[in-house]
């Protein structure tokens, strides 16, 4: 049995603990709704068929649910035509399920957050459940979802939208599994750790993440470099970035990314969007990249080392094979070393702007629409401004107004390119010539 119910005909959620079903705008809505079930059960009208589904626990994991109404000693009830749904409700959590949610709770406390477990968040006439809830910094909501190896993958269902409904309403979405194809998915940031027994998940012990998390490698695609073209030519001449699998410690985790300095990423590889977690400063670089992919942009300030944990392992990494083992680049004799990137330009006089202002192209010399310029150049200025920032709440409002008007700018491209039926890689290659180099 469950108390709410999902209306497929009315498209509404029926809360049968309130006398109205939560709909005041809707008199005699139960009397409506109950009569109608139970006339279509005169009828003999099988309850999938009917207008009413579990609108709780199996409407959240994406399961379509029958359920028929009745009363019961003066009492609304609404069961479920199937046993296996309605053992959905009753099903124990398991002890290792328990023991990650005290070790989230934990590992918030340590960092000077709070948070509680089976969190419901009134959204609307409908509700976010969430195992375990993490209060962070600045208003940061952390929604863990632990999905552990005692659910079969096919049973796994409505992950995506359970995640953009999270995200929709403040929370962000970390699932975390000890499943391999669990964390292969895309459909939400996964993290994966070994699978453990409920003791060694509960103690102080090191819990490692294998799976979820990234350090960005950002590089020259020249002759030197180490990885083929993502674009998918010999050597395009661009910078690019490439994920590498970083592990992470559970704890490190569950207060880094209340904290703000673990964020989600969203990285596109081909026609294929992986979701990853990766550093602030990571992310801000990668921003700056897609700005402008003629150049690396400027390494950011690590964060301090807190050197090795006292704690033991709760898993012993697996060993690496000697043949397999990599020399970075740094300690090699016969790989070429990375370019560095270039340095900040510093700031025009104000002859010198005077005189730049007097030589940027038009649409007239270019055969490109003023607009387009005007907007590029905008775009431009706005990323030369924010190299020049050392305050870190000053660089957040200008990567904002740079993002902005780098948007307008690819906006505009996409739009003269389609109405031209030009090709927008090119317009947009040609755009960015006439403005950065403007004497060739």
């Amino acid at each position: 049995m469950a108390n709410v119910v999902w209306h497929k005909k009315l498209r509404i959620l029926l809360d049968l603990t309130r006398d109205d079903l939560d709909h005041p705008e809707l008199p005699g809505l139960w009397e409506t709704v109950y009569k109608t079930d139970r006339f279509y059960g005169r009828l003999g009208v099988p309850v999938s068929d009917r207008d009413l589904q579990c609108g709780g626990v199996c409407r959240d994991m994406g399961v379509e649910a029958p359920m028929h109404l009745r009363m019961r000693g003066g009492r609304r009830e609404a069961v479920h035509e199937r046993r296996e749904d309605e053992e959905r409700h009753t099903a124990p959590m398991s002890d290792e399920h328990k023991a990650y949610q005290e070790r989230i709770l934990r590992a918030a406390e340590e960092g000077g957050f709070n948070g509680d477990s089976e969190v419901r968040t009134r959204v609307g006439r409908s509700w976010i459940q969430t195992d375990t809830l993490v209060e962070g910094a600045d208003g940061r909501r952390i929604g863990w979802e632990v999905q552990l190896s005692t659910i079969d993958q096919s049973g796994l269902r409505g992950v995506r939208a359970r995640a953009a409904k999270a995200a929709k309403n403040g929370i962000t979405p970390a699932w975390h599994t000890d499943r391999a194809a669990y964390a292969q998915r895309n459909d939400t940031h996964w993290t994966r750790s070994d699978h453990l027994p409920a003791y060694v998940i509960a103690r102080t012990g090191d819990l490692r993440i294998v799976s979820g998390f990234r350090a960005l490698d950002f590089w020259h695609c020249d002759i030197s470099a180490l990885y083929p073209c993502p674009n998918g030519v010999r050597r395009c001449g661009k910078a690019h970035a490439t994920p590498k699998p970083r592990d992470v410690l559970f704890d490190d985790m569950v207060r880094r990314t209340a904290a703000g300095t673990i964020v989600p990423i969203q990285f596109r590889a081909g026609t294929t969007v992986h979701r990853y977690w990766v550093t602030s400063a990571d992310r801000d670089r990668l921003d700056d990249l897609h700005s402008d992919d003629t150049r690396l942009p400027p390494e950011r300030e690590a964060a301090p080392a807190n050197g090795a944990s006292r704690n033991r392992p709760t898993c012993q990494p697996a060993a690496v094979p000697s043949s397999t083992v990599h020399t970075p680049p740094s300690q090699s004799g016969f790989l070429p070393s990375q370019p560095s990137a270039p340095a900040i330009e510093t700031a025009p006089t104000a002859t010198e702007h005077q005189e730049s202002h007097s030589r940027q192209p038009t649409g007239d010399t270019t055969g490109l629409p003023s607009n387009l310029i005007t907007l590029q150049q905008a775009a431009d200025d706005a990323h030369a401004r924010l190299q020049h920032l050392h305050d870190h709440y000053e660089q957040h409002l200008q990567r904002q107004v740079w993002r902005d008007a780098a948007a307008a700018a690819q906006g505009a491209v996409t739009n003269y390119a389609r109405t031209k039926r030009l090709n927008r890689y090119e317009v947009e290659a040609r755009l960015r010539q006439v403005v950065r180099r403007p004497g060739r």
